[in-house]
């Protein structure tokens, strides 16, 4: 008679933690607690600045720009203008159906990617229709431009509008759309 020796010899198993595929599986799920915590962390401490947090109040001041595009339009606005490569001086000509030219002009310089490049530059008259302004650091590449008169915001005022690729001595010119 056979005593059952040789079926608790088949019974007998490693435990899990000495298993090959355990540790395997363990190993996938660190990994991907790892990368979502790296990523979490990446997001965190870069926020996308193109993101607006209110886009009720963004959708109704689209009218309120529009207006002031159609104004500019019907004043035959025009805008001449150049960056001096060395000392950065922003020299502007303004023309239009003007009844009194605008004593200080604010051309803004935005960056279509990071908000943390957008620049104003405040231009006052020098003499006639030629305005003068300083902009603080250089800048070259594709920007958006809108030159506005800071006096006149909102619906009584004016703006214009356009997309320049900024090359250091390269004169620009913006017109009503």
């Amino acid at each position: 008679m056979t005593t059952g020796t040789s079926m608790s010899h088949d019974n007998i198993s490693t435990p899990w933690y000495k298993q090959f595929w355990a540790w395997f599986v363990i190993a996938i799920l660190a990994f991907a607690v790892f990368i979502g915590l790296g990523l979490l962390f990446v997001a965190t401490m870069n926020p996308d600045s193109l993101v607006r947090d209110n886009y009720y109040t963004e959708g109704k001041a689209i009218n309120m720009y529009l207006g002031r595009d159609h104004m500019a339009r019907d004043l035959n606005v025009v805008a001449d203008f150049s960056v001096d490569e060395v000392t950065g001086d922003v020299s502007l000509q303004l023309q239009g159906d003007f009844v009194a030219l605008p004593r200080s002009l604010t051309l803004d310089l935005i960056s279509p990617t990071h908000a943390s490049l957008d620049h104003a530059v405040s231009l006052r008259q020098i003499k006639g229709n030629t305005y003068t302004g300083q902009l603080e650091q250089k800048i070259e590449g594709r920007r958006y431009i809108e030159l506005s008169d800071p006096d006149k915001p909102g619906d009584q005022g004016w703006r214009l509008t356009g997309e320049v690729h900024l090359a250091p001595g390269q004169p620009y010119q913006i017109t009503a759309q």
